[in-house]
């Protein structure tokens, strides 16, 4: 995992008791060791953990800051050897001043310690009368003397120079700031946060932590590690819950329980490729970096970890889902919002582009295939939005060599039910004819054999549409254009595709949801059609009358191809990586030579099929991947795949 680019990463809150830094340190041992065991690289503990965040007055007893001194050294002695980066919280005197920090060690050494910025003096809080702000050095390079050696003090970023990260921290109220010092942390570079917390337990408190989190993960793009202090803490007049959460970008990849009774820690593994390339995308985030630099004067602590090559050579496992079907909501609670969302996107943007042109008719071909029907269902409640009569829908369904009944029926059992204007062109006379002008033998099943019905269906709408002033709704889905599995001037082309950036696997989940909150007559049609092997049905039908061209049997499962192009583009992750993963989310369905023959076989169609991109009809982006050459995706036609490939040969 360390080779493509994961980190792991844990959380944790110690058993401590009150002012007793001794106790402290061994409870703080133990679970770096675990950590440490589990093949963790960095772990981070709350606010003031080394003391307990509720001494109050005895911060000023010099006994209390001696005695955590002491037991920081015992901690310094005892991980002198551990390969793992320890964060941790305790009160540190500078000159007359003291701080509430966060120190960060590493085999024995401190490499930097950083002091609280913010500190709330309002309500239950009063860290004013103890604590002196990190602020005062906002614009100064610091290092200070402690505990006998100078070390790097203020507001740091640490950079991992043979894993190529950067990480920083802050401390609890940093994080409640309208602008909080992790944000000019990342700019920086930081790509890993961390946040030494005590946050105590009040009603839905937790909630807003968790969004607080979430959100500032998202906007640094980053990793934030949130670790905050526990029960054991005073309860005189709060009570603490050790609140432990792990985000990235928005995504919340593990969460502890709270109230918990002893050492309690959560691990999860960061993936950093996944964070550097978002970064890169983002060019308002790189902008930032200029105006940063004046605002926030940042150090930087460099060193190397050196311990790489004993991970890699360990079989860690991955300690994170990867999801199979990436495109597809998995959250039961959120999927009727979600699936609705999808529809409303693709219903807005038809409504806008028959408003603009005035046409109030629709004319789309219907095959008795999942993107016919997911495009049909959309033109219908488009009608229904904009009060226009279903009639407007003029469904066409045109039987070729290789349709079944199976099919047909489907087709028109649906169109039925939706309450459509119904046409039927059959195309096996014109295409026939198309064969004789260009001297095609019609036994013969070549490519330009089924091309010529595709281009025959695609003339009859077009013509169609010109006859009765109606917009052609195109139907191809997002893996189809990945592919180039569409006819160029055939299927390829319309006036406006409702799907275009609907991948195969969320048309079919998104038939699927549309059943299930369907009338008896359109659900029954609806689970006839996703019942249905994907075809073109463009090859004559076998001796059982039954479909003889199965799509995945040419271009592999969609599934694998959705869960290639979501990576693909949306993380710009490496072929390996991407083997890597697929091999993880399918290891029980499809092993690592399949998955390897159609990671190759997606790479070879997706380069080649470039020039059908490039020219597109408009359509609605839905999702966070598009292929728009308008938009989101700009791709030489002639770029050579060689670079892709090399590594999955057989």
């Amino acid at each position: 995992m360390y080779n493509h680019g994961f980190i792991k990463v844990a959380s944790a809150t110690p058993k401590i008791k009150i002012a007793n830094p001794s106790y402290n340190i061994l409870e703080i041992e133990k679970i770096v060791r675990e950590a440490e065991a589990k093949n963790t690289i960095l772990i981070s503990f709350p606010e003031l953990s080394l003391t307990g965040y509720t001494c109050a007055d005895l911060f000023l007893q010099n006994n209390l800051i001696v005695s955590s001194h002491d037991a920081l050294n015992t901690l310094l002695e005892k991980t002198k050897n551990l390969p793992i980066i320890i964060n941790i919280g305790m009160p540190i005197t500078i000159g007359d001043k003291l701080y509430n920090c966060g120190v960060v060690i590493f085999k024995g050494d401190i490499l930097g310690i950083v002091p609280k910025m913010f500190l709330p003096n309002y309500k239950e809080f009063y860290e004013q009368r103890w604590f002196t702000s990190g602020n005062e050095i906002s614009n100064q390079i610091n290092k200070v003397r402690f505990l006998n050696k100078e070390i790097p003090f203020g507001k740091l970023v640490f950079e991992v120079k043979d894993l190529d990260f950067k990480f920083a921290l802050e401390i609890c109220e940093d994080l409640w700031m309208p602008i909080p010092p992790s944000s000019y942390l990342a700019i920086n570079g930081a790509e890993i946060l961390f946040n030494l917390s005590a946050s105590n337990e009040l009603i839905a408190k937790s909630d807003y932590r968790e969004q607080l989190v979430l959100q500032q993960s998202a906007r640094a793009i980053a990793a934030y590690i949130y670790s905050s202090s526990g029960v054991f803490e005073s309860t005189s007049d709060v009570v603490f819950g050790g609140d432990c959460l792990i985000a990235e970008n928005g995504s919340l990849l593990n969460r502890s329980k709270r109230f918990q009774r002893e050492n309690n820690i959560i691990y999860a593994d960061i993936d950093l490729l996944n964070l550097k390339n978002d970064r890169l995308v983002n060019k308002s985030f790189a902008d930032l970096y200029d105006d940063s630099i004046s605002q926030f004067k940042v150090q930087t602590v460099s060193f190397d970890f050196k311990e790489i090559n004993k991970l890699n050579n360990k079989k860690i496992v991955l300690d994170r889902t990867i999801n199979p079907c990436p495109f597809i909501p998995i959250n039961p609670e959120t999927i009727n919002k979600r699936c609705a969302e999808i529809f409303n996107i693709q219903v807005a943007g038809l409504a806008k582009r028959l408003e603009y042109t005035g046409i109030k008719n629709v004319i789309i071909g219907v095959s008795g295939g999942l993107d016919s029907t997911l495009a049909l269902l959309v033109c219908h409640k488009t009608l229904e939005l904009l009060n226009l009569p279903k009639e407007n829908i003029i469904a066409i369904t045109m039987p070729g060599f290789g349709t079944t009944n199976k099919t047909y029926d489907n087709a028109v059992s649906l169109m039925k039910a939706l309450g459509c204007t119904i046409k039927e062109i059959d195309i096996k006379p014109s295409c026939l004819q198309q064969f004789k002008d260009i001297g095609q033998d019609e036994n013969i099943h070549d490519i330009a054999y089924q091309n010529v019905q595709a281009r025959a269906r695609t003339q009859n709408l077009m013509n169609y549409a010109n006859k009765h002033n109606g917009l052609v709704i195109g139907t191809g889905d997002l893996s189809e254009i990945a592919l180039g599995w569409c006819t160029f001037n055939g299927d390829h082309m319309s006036m406006y595709n409702v799907n275009c950036s609907i991948p195969k696997t969320l048309v079919s989940f998104l038939v699927k949801w549309v059943a299930n909150n369907s009338a008896n007559e359109a659900k029954t049609a609806l689970e006839g059609i996703l019942s249905t092997p994907i075809s073109p049905e463009l090859l004559p039908v076998n001796p059982k009358e039954e479909i003889s061209q199965i799509t995945e049997n040419d271009i592999g499962p969609y599934e694998l191809n959705d869960f290639f192009l979501f990576h693909t583009l949306r993380h710009g992750s490496h072929p390996d990586k991407i083997l890597f993963l697929a091999n993880i989310a399918f290891n029980r369905k499809y092993n690592q030579e399949i998955i390897r023959k159609w990671l190759r076989k997606f790479y070879e169609r997706f380069f080649s099929q470039q020039f059908k991109r490039n020219c597109v009809p408009d359509g609605p982006k839905v999702g966070s991947v598009s292929l728009s050459p308008r938009g989101d995706w700009r791709m030489p036609s002639d770029a050579d795949v060689f670079e892709w490939i090399k590594t999955l040969k057989d």
